[in-house]
């Protein structure tokens, strides 16, 4: 079985699992009252309502960042991006911010885009704070976020200004341990070159539907995981966890690495633990996850040399969560 085969049949089984929890929200109360259905756990029913609360809430923000994403992809050229691109050492790193705020790519999309502008000239600290800024900064995401957190603002502003923050912060570092020394792999084999001849709106829509159905399932996925994290694991162990900022940050930033949310709607699972975990944990996984998780820690291992991805983990890891303790000891 080919790659396309298989992401085809991944696809498929996504959506018939979501619509099998569509049918369980409309027509499992009614199942549940007859026959011998009627043992059915009213866990299950919880887990579904928290699963398709989440989803239905995330999808049209995650619908909107890819379209805006493939957009980028099909109509602004690589040249036009690394022309704004500011160059430099220390001082190029609060402009490179700012720049990548403007640009609504997951932090999928962004490191295939980063590689390429880097094997054209572009610095590799600019290109780092690009790979952490732009996942978190852009506008679709402050959106998302507001609309999940618009009853705690602290939140939301906790999320941006983390982010601005520490992607200066782990560009300065990267930049004094590698300056600009070449971290990439040599072999072209994940170069990407499209031949075929077609509208660019075409080519927009082509690269909206891959990409929606790509995120969408480790959305569904992250959505199931915390609904099932919430609904069976016991409340005394969650309180337990919820309520020490070490150790409940430790293990949000370590979901937040797992589930692989794409930046787009991961506020939206956040969201739905309020109520159990610290407010500094859910903004360590708000902050953490976008920069660092399962799916472009594998990108990063097939783009980049592998000493430069384990620094970049390290330094990122150990900058968000001194991040987090600072912002409680200083705003809780």
């Amino acid at each position: 079985m080919n790659m396309l085969q298989r992401q085809r049949r991944e696809n498929v089984i996504v959506i018939l699992l979501f619509f099998l929890f569509l049918f369980g929200f409309f027509f499992l109360e009614e199942i549940k009252s007859s026959g011998p259905a009627s043992q059915i756990d009213d866990s299950f029913i919880d887990l579904n309502t928290i699963f398709l609360s989440i989803v239905l809430e995330a999808f049209p923000f995650l619908l909107l960042g890819v379209f805006v994403s493939a957009l980028i992809q099909s109509f602004v050229s690589e040249a036009t991006i690394k022309r704004w691109t500011p160059k430099g050492g220390y001082i190029a790193l609060l402009p490179a911010t700012l720049l990548a705020a403007l640009f609504p790519v997951c932090e999928c999309a962004i490191i295939p885009v980063v590689r390429r502008l880097i094997k054209k000239g572009m610095p590799l600290h600019v290109g780092v704070v690009f790979l952490i800024a732009a996942p978190i900064l852009n506008p679709i995401v402050f959106l998302s976020t507001y609309y999940a957190f618009r009853t705690d603002m602290a939140i939301v502003y906790a999320r941006m200004g983390l982010a601005f923050i520490l992607a200066m912060v782990i560009g300065a570092v990267i930049y004094k341990v590698f300056k600009n020394k070449n971290v990439l792999r040599n072999s072209d084999q994940h170069e990407h070159h499209d031949h075929v001849s077609i509208s660019k709106w075409r080519q927009t829509m082509y690269h909206t539907t891959d990409e929606f159905f790509d995120t969408g399932k480790y959305l569904l996925i992250g959505a199931f995981l915390a609904g099932s994290f919430q609904t069976f694991v016991s409340r005394e162990i969650i309180s337990t966890l919820g309520s020490e900022t070490w150790s409940s940050t430790v293990l949000m930033m370590g979901f937040a690495y797992l589930v692989s949310l794409c930046s787009e709607a991961d506020a939206f699972v956040a969201a739905s633990f309020g109520t159990t975990f610290s407010r500094a944990s859910i903004i360590a996984f708000l902050v953490y996850g976008p920069m660092l998780d399962v799916k472009n820690t594998l990108m990063l291992l097939a783009y980049f040399k592998k000493k430069f991805v384990f620094i970049f983990i390290a330094v990122v890891t150990i900058s968000v969560f001194i991040g987090i303790m600072l912002w409680k000891l200083l705003f809780l």
